[in-house]
């Protein structure tokens, strides 16, 4: 992974080896796609799936169809 560029003035910092590894795992390009939206934006997204997760979670419970 290449290191991102200082700020000027920044002290150079060595990469976290643990923090390294990590980024691996993560796809930078959904955190891209959610910090171009607006907090309201965010906010809806976030609400979107909450009704969603509450939908699933009433259809899992027993005896419910």
């Amino acid at each position: 992974m290449s290191q991102a560029p200082s700020r000027p003035g920044a002290p150079e910092l060595e990469p976290d080896p643990v923090i390294e590894a990590y980024k691996k795992h993560v796809d930078r390009t959904l955190l891209r796609q959610n910090l171009k939206l607006t907090p309201g934006e965010r906010l809806e997204k976030l609400a979107a799936f909450m009704r969603s997760l509450r939908e699933v979670q009433g259809a899992a419970r027993p005896g419910r169809r």
